[in-house]
């Protein structure tokens, strides 16, 4: 998790997304790509009703008042600014970590999935929640596309994180057969993050669940985990019961394996992750797994 990309629309939730990749980036010896997508006119998702008046504190041009490619240039250079001016701040938050900037003109999703191939980026940090022309990213549809599609993991930053130490993440598991096969994604996180302890969760819905506390650690001698803790806990819904013992812990980090296939466990598929990555108080890291 060297290469990380921020999607940025120079939101507050989008820069404490950018402040928690600087801290990263400084503590496993990363780098940062800062981005940012640009949406023409005839692009049908494009929200220009923000454009003309003062977003996140600053003037945008108005789009009715010039012609296309004019407004095209004037959001590019205001755009590049704003980008040096987060670059400026790097220096003095994370003095070494390497800062690049860019801009994608393409529709908003796209952009950000062509630019992690395009720089070959293994981690992508994003807020949960914008306010400026890229509001509808943060928020919603586009959020879980980018949990659901993104080819490397996706860390949600939800709240600022002043200090973003990871010491304690939860994993959230039903330790099904399926479930060993995410085993490879949560110990390359464990490299990242070797002090910290980890909480093996499992979250009963039902009455007659079978899963205690017993199978927690047959599951973690069978991968050699070290450094743990488990717990079972009763909630109505996976995701409470998720986001609640992560507040109970005080968990720096959740992490939540996901599959797309329809008949692994509920816990495995995608839209678990992004009901967890979109509400809960710490980030959330999602990643695919085979």
């Amino acid at each position: 998790m060297k290469n990380l990309l921020v999607p940025t629309d120079f939101s507050t939730e989008s820069h404490n997304a950018y402040e928690v990749a600087l801290q990263l980036a400084k503590q496993t010896g990363g780098r940062v790509t800062l981005l940012h997508v640009l949406e023409t006119p005839e692009m049908a998702t494009a929200n220009f009703s923000t454009y003309g008046g003062p977003v996140n504190g600053v003037d945008l041009p108005n789009y009715n008042a010039i012609a296309d490619e004019e407004f095209i240039i004037r959001l590019m250079q205001m755009t590049k600014l704003r980008m040096h001016a987060y670059k400026d701040e790097a220096a003095r938050l994370a003095p070494g970590v390497p800062v690049q900037d860019t801009v994608e003109i393409a529709r908003i999703g796209d952009g950000i999935l062509a630019a992690i191939e395009k720089h070959g980026i293994d981690l992508v940090v994003m807020g949960a929640q914008g306010h400026g022309a890229m509001e509808h990213f943060f928020v919603g549809s586009n959020t879980e596309r980018m949990i659901r599609l993104a080819s490397c993991p996706v860390l949600t930053v939800k709240h600022q994180q002043p200090e973003f130490n990871v010491r304690t993440m939860v994993f959230p598991s039903d330790f099904s057969p399926e479930a060993s096969r995410a085993v490879a994604g949560l110990q390359r996180v464990r490299v990242a993050f070797p002090n910290a302890t980890l909480h093996l969760l499992h979250v009963a819905t039902h009455d007659h669940d079978a899963v205690d506390q017993h199978q927690l650690q047959a599951f973690a001698t069978r991968h050699h985990l070290t450094h743990y803790k488990t717990a079972v806990v009763k909630a109505e819904r996976l995701s409470s019961g998720i986001e609640a013992y992560a507040q109970q812990v005080q968990a720096d980090l959740v992490l939540l394996p996901t599959h797309a296939h329809s008949g692994l466990s509920t816990l495995l598929r995608t839209s678990i992750a992004e009901a967890v990555a979109t509400h809960a108080f710490p980030p959330v890291l999602t990643y695919h797994f085979q």
